[in-house]
């Protein structure tokens, strides 16, 4: 199967004050509710909604969604509530349906996710892929107000208790220490037997790599700071895969990155350079204090020395917000130019890393919808066709929903 592309967006508010950065505290957590104006968010929504399905008719392998909770830079505290517009859209298309994903340890009971989870593999046919994020301490500490010190504790719990809810075929009863429920029964089941993929998203904590490689998720690393960084996290991943004697399959790990695509290198520039600068002002803002709450990071993944990608260049020298346009080409921060420059960095970057996907942010920052429309639209038709083989030899079905295949095939019909 070839490389996988999942169309991606956090669904960004896109009129924020040009000064934003200057005047406020942070996009996450603390920014003020009178900067959203619920007629400009009608729009957004709609807009994001008509882009992703674009997306599906332009043929992408997947559309994904996720959650954020008070954060500026992502309108999606209810992933599933999108997904369930999208759901219908997918249903005759070999096109995955992507949650990444359900901050499971916010949910009380969990069986919620089960249901929801449920809902939309039916409702998509099958072609439903569910994301266990533990969450960012921005979500999880600072908005929902779960102390760091039982975050993972309640994750786990979460994990096991939807899984069984989702394989099990009678009624069962759970005493966990955050859920506590005499009938677990969830209707509906999922189409998918006995469950869908799981991927799990993350930024470089060393438990997620164990408990990936362990259950043979997907690791999906999401990040702002491109392909070149990445490396720092993937390298390490892929080093413990082997330890644990399990496959390279390359389709087990999934990278975000920011994808634009225009005539030439000249007009990406032109084009997109001034909404991207955009988000580095506004998404990328966060402060400090709430990037990682004492007790987040456990103390095995402090001592591999990972530092979040919140701050500065990700821990580096590097900062983003003063790097000129071709820096953050050539840092793969971005990937940015024509059609060929687009596949040649799309695959140096995708073989550099051995990831079998890449979550395209085809939408950043204040792109409007034409400039948007365009990038997807060239993409799929200039630079998608090229990376047809890249990673052909690899099957992707342990990572893949039943309900679409790697030939083009619809497997389920309404």
């Amino acid at each position: 199967m070839a490389l996988k592309i999942i169309g991606f967006s956090f669904m960004p508010y896109m009129d924020l004050p040009k000064d934003f950065d200057q005047k406020y505290s942070s996009i996450w957590v603390d920014i003020p509710k009178s900067l959203y104006d619920p007629e400009k968010g009608h729009r957004m929504y709609n807009e994001f909604l008509d882009e992703f399905e674009l997306m599906v008719d332009m043929g992408f392998d997947g559309i994904g969604v996720n959650e954020h909770h008070s954060d500026g830079g992502c309108l999606m505290p209810s992933p599933n509530l999108m997904a369930s517009i999208l759901a219908r859209k997918v249903r005759d298309t070999n096109t995955a349906l992507l949650v990444l994903g359900n901050s499971i340890a916010l949910y009380n009971p969990a069986i919620r996710i089960a249901e929801e989870g449920a809902m939309l593999d039916v409702l998509s046919g099958g072609r439903f892929i569910q994301g266990f994020p533990v969450g960012t301490s921005m979500d999880t500490n600072y908005t929902y107000g779960v102390s760091p010190a039982e975050l993972r504790e309640r994750y786990q719990e979460a994990h096991d208790l939807i899984l069984k809810a989702w394989k099990e075929e009678e009624i069962f009863s759970w005493n966990g220490k955050y859920n506590q429920l005499r009938y677990v029964n969830p209707w509906p089941r999922p189409m998918q037997n006995p469950h869908p993929p799981v991927w799990i998203p993350g930024g470089g904590s060393v438990e997620t790599y164990d408990f990936t490689i362990q259950n043979n998720y997907q690791f999906s690393y999401l990040s702002f700071s491109g392909w070149e960084r990445a490396k720092k996290v993937l390298g390490p991943y892929w080093d413990l895969v082997q330890e644990h004697g399990a496959e390279m399959n390359p389709h087990r790990v999934g990278l975000t990155q920011a994808i634009f695509v225009s005539e030439t290198d000249e007009s990406a520039k032109r084009e997109y350079e001034e909404h991207y600068r955009y988000f580095l002002r506004t998404a990328s803002h966060v402060h400090p204090h709430f990037a990682e709450a004492p007790g987040y990071r456990t103390e095995k993944s402090l001592r591999a020395g990972l530092n979040s990608q919140y701050l500065k260049g990700g821990g580096s020298a590097f900062n983003p917000k003063e790097a000129t346009w071709e820096e953050l080409i050539e840092k793969g921060v971005i990937i940015a130019g024509s059609p060929s420059t687009v596949r040649d960095r799309l695959i140096a970057a995708a073989k550099d890393l051995r990831v079998g996907t890449i979550f395209a942010m085809m939408h950043i920052g204040s792109m409007p919808r034409w400039l948007t429309m365009k990038n997807i639209q060239m993409f799929a038709q200039e630079v998608k066709p090229h990376l047809q083989d890249l990673w052909s030899e690899w099957d992707a079905s342990p990572y893949w929903p039943t309900g679409v295949n790697a030939n083009n095939e619809v497997l389920t019909k309404r």
